[in-house]
This record gives C-alpha cells, sequence and structure tokens, in this order.
C-alpha cells in the first residue's frame, strides 16, 4: 500500500483517521464475537437439554408404543400414526442476536382431543399417540435451539474473519503507509534544512565578501 500512496501531510492524517477507524471497529467487531461466543455457550446448555428431553420422551414414546402393538389390534395401532399431531402448525418469527437473524419457534401447545374414534382403540396405544405428541414438540423444539446455535456459530466465524483481517492486514498495512509517508516528510525536511544551510552559508558568504569589498575601499579612500 505505501507504493500507491501519495507521501503527503494530508496523506499522513488521513492515514492516522483510518488507523483509528480501522482499530475502533476491531474493537467493536471484538466485543460483539465476544458476546456471540456467551450467547453460544448458553444455547449450547439449552440445545444438550433439548437432546436429553427428546431422547427421554422417544423412549417413553417407543415403549409405550411396543405396549400398544402387544395388547391393541394392528388397525387400532396404525391409527394412530396422526394422532396426537393433527394440523401442528408451528409459529415462526425472527429476532436479532447482537445484530444477528435467527429463528425463534413458539411451540403450540397440543389438542386435548384425539384424532381418531377411541371406541376400538385401548388404553395403550392412546397413551402412546400422546406419547409421541410429546416426542414431535421435543424434535420441533431441537431444530429451533440447534437452527439457532447453528446460525450463531456461523457469525463467530465470520466476525473472527473480520477481527483477523483487520488486525493482521489492514492495521498493519496502515501503519506501513504511515511510517512510509513519515520517512518521506522527514526526509524531505532533512533535505530542505540542508538546502536552507547552504543558502545562508551563501547568503553569508556575499554578505561578508561585500563587508570585506566596503572595507577595503574605504581603506583605500583613506590612504588617499
Amino acid at each position: 500500500m505505501a507504493g500507491q500512496i501519495s507521501p503527503t501531510r494530508s496523506a499522513l492524517l488521513a492515514s492516522k483517521a483510518s488507523l483509528k477507524t480501522a482499530n475502533g471497529g476491531a474493537d467493536l467487531l471484538k466485543r460483539k464475537r465476544d458476546a456471540l461466543i456467551g450467547e453460544f455457550f448458553a444455547l449450547v446448555k439449552d440445545a444438550l437439554a433439548a437432546r436429553e428431553q427428546l431422547s427421554g420422551v422417544s423412549k417413553g414414546a417407543y415403549t409405550s408404543l411396543f405396549g400398544a402393538k402387544a395388547w391393541d389390534s394392528p388397525e387400532a395401532v396404525e391409527s394412530l400414526s396422526l394422532a396426537g399431531t393433527g394440523d401442528y402448525a408451528v409459529d415462526m418469527q425472527i429476532e436479532s442476536i447482537y445484530g444477528v437473524k435467527v429463528p425463534k419457534i413458539n411451540i403450540p401447545e397440543r389438542a386435548a382431543q384425539t384424532h381418531f374414534s377411541p371406541i376400538n382403540v385401548g388404553a395403550r396405544t392412546i397413551q402412546a399417540s400422546n406419547d409421541f405428541g410429546g416426542v414431535l414438540e421435543a424434535i420441533v423444539k431441537v431444530a429451533a435451539t440447534e437452527t439457532k446455535l447453528r446460525r450463531i456459530g456461523e457469525e463467530i466465524k465470520k466476525t473472527s474473519r473480520r477481527v483477523n483481517a483487520l488486525e493482521q492486514v489492514v492495521i498493519p498495512g496502515i501503519h506501513d503507509d504511515i511510517r512510509f509517508i513519515r520517512s518521506v516528510l522527514d526526509q524531505r525536511e532533512r533535505e530542505a534544512g540542508f538546502t536552507q544551510k547552504k543558502i545562508k552559508a551563501k547568503i553569508e558568504g556575499k554578505n561578508k565578501a561585500a563587508r570585506e569589498a566596503a572595507a577595503a575601499t574605504s581603506h583605500g579612500s583613506a590612504a588617499d
């Protein structure tokens, strides 16, 4: 960058301003990254808890399913494939976490009524239906948490790359520009000082010669 910049005082001031802006931007990005990392680890706990909940309700649901298969008819068990789900609409909104757009999923409450006739269905099938409704809720919760976790993780990586670019490329480049401009300006100042000394020496030499000539003329007139 130093070879492409004009070594002037205005360029030096502009480079200093750019350096201040770059340092400020790096600080802001690091604070954002730290905040996102804190949010990320908090979400990791939520994600692990959601996974654990899903594992627990799944085991209970499959236990209920095995019991239903053992006691009820295949037709009754098959009828629970849609039971407990119905029109399961998920309310999803977008929220911002430190500038990161992430989905916010509101898990709806399950309807109390079943979606099949309980006349030929035993209690174990009904229980299995309810248990798998809980599995569905747990899956939605896991999906919501892990999607948010993934988005924040991606933003942490992106922010880290920006911080590294500023600290390892942009800021060192500006420092190089400032050093280059200062070296050129210092060299010019030294050359200007040397030139002024030479001019001053010449002027003093001429003045001295003029004084000596005037003194010689005055001395010659006095001798006459």
